[in-house]
């Protein structure tokens, strides 16, 4: 099959190699789409702490079940799934208290172990999530809403509450849609004039800059540090402002106003236990991710296109069309 490798920063490597064999517990997946992450241009420029090279990219994925030994989910050739990217050890202390996204161990496809950019994958059985009807693209797309969903889960947003999403791009997105599906009154914060524009075309209200407004709840999707300590200032009094972003930057938090606000500040990471109701959403046409893919390439133009993709301007989200021939 074919593998793209990501096996140096800046340098992607064609190669093929043997399809995997799964082991016990996993099935055998064939690749169809991958999503592209900012995370995978950080990673690209070689500025993201996390990842280790070399690598096979890719977590954002929708895949067809080839092989899968018996099962108790009622999984079978032919599924198309989204594929959970989250593998968490079960044992940890957070993972007993429900919470694996803060895995003590965590591992991501894609970043800590080789990912979708591949033509099969082996795929823990319990991490697959089918749908009868969903689009490959719209299940390519649900990793990149269950960061969004959990986010707005953190939040304990309530129907009626005023939400200030600071940033446009698909994560902001994510939660513009949750918490308007809660009944919220949502408005985001973009200084990009494209992202603003393709916003507005949602039906989101966007503004260029802060009128003022304080919100209930004020989610940060940037990741820029700055605007992380600036989204203090929108939170009204006993409000919640959310990090939904992540920076390598310390935030600087003006206590005087957190405590004189007694604000809460939540940290969102991945998600948790959100890909079946976000597939079922979907499946219900509560939220639509048709208009966000804006790009598409194939698997065999990862090496000369990605490094363009990732400067280009006008773009939402790509998607990564892997092709039988890969397999």
């Amino acid at each position: 099959m074919r593998r793209i490798l990501l096996n140096a920063p800046g340098e992607f490597v064609d190669v093929i190699v043997p399809r995997p064999v799964p082991s016990s517990g996993q099935a055998l997946i064939r690749v169809h789409r991958v999503g592209v992450c900012g995370s995978d241009f950080h990673a690209l420029a070689g500025r993201h702490p996390i990842y280790t090279y070399p690598r096979v990219l890719g977590h954002e994925l929708a895949g067809e079940i080839v092989e899968v030994p018996e099962n108790a989910r009622g999984l079978r050739p032919g599924d198309r799934c989204a594929i959970e990217p989250y593998i968490s050890c079960g044992h940890c202390r957070t993972c007993k208290m429900g919470r694996t996204n803060c895995c003590e161990q965590l591992r991501l496809l894609g970043v800590h172990v080789d990912g979708g950019m591949q033509g099969f994958l082996g795929v823990a059985i319990e991490l697959l999530h089918k749908s009868d009807s969903l689009s490959l693209d719209q299940l390519a797309l649900v990793e990149t809403l269950g960061i969004g969903a959990h986010a707005v889960r953190r939040s304990q947003l309530r129907a009626g509450e005023e939400v200030l999403v600071v940033g446009a791009g698909p994560i902001g997105l994510a939660v513009s849609q949750f918490a308007n599906a809660i009944g919220a009154k949502v408005a985001i914060i973009e200084i990009n004039d494209w992202r603003r524009r393709f916003a507005q075309e949602l039906g989101v209200e966007t503004l260029s800059t802060p009128d003022g407004r304080l919100a209930d709840v004020v989610f940060d999707a940037t990741g820029s540090a700055t605007c992380m300590a600036d989204g203090l200032n929108y939170v009204a009094p006993g409000g919640r402002l959310v990090f939904v972003g992540l920076t390598r930057d310390p935030v600087r938090i003006d206590d005087a106003l957190l405590h004189r606000r007694e604000i809460t500040i939540h940290a969102s990471r991945n998600s948790c236990g959100q890909f079946p109701s976000i597939i079922r959403m979907l499946e219900d046409k509560q939220i639509d991710t048709e208009p966000w893919i804006t790009d598409r390439l194939t698997l065999d133009e990862v090496p000369a296109r990605f490094k363009d993709l990732s400067e280009k301007v006008g773009m939402m989200k790509a998607v990564v069309e892997v092709r039988e021939s890969d397999g």
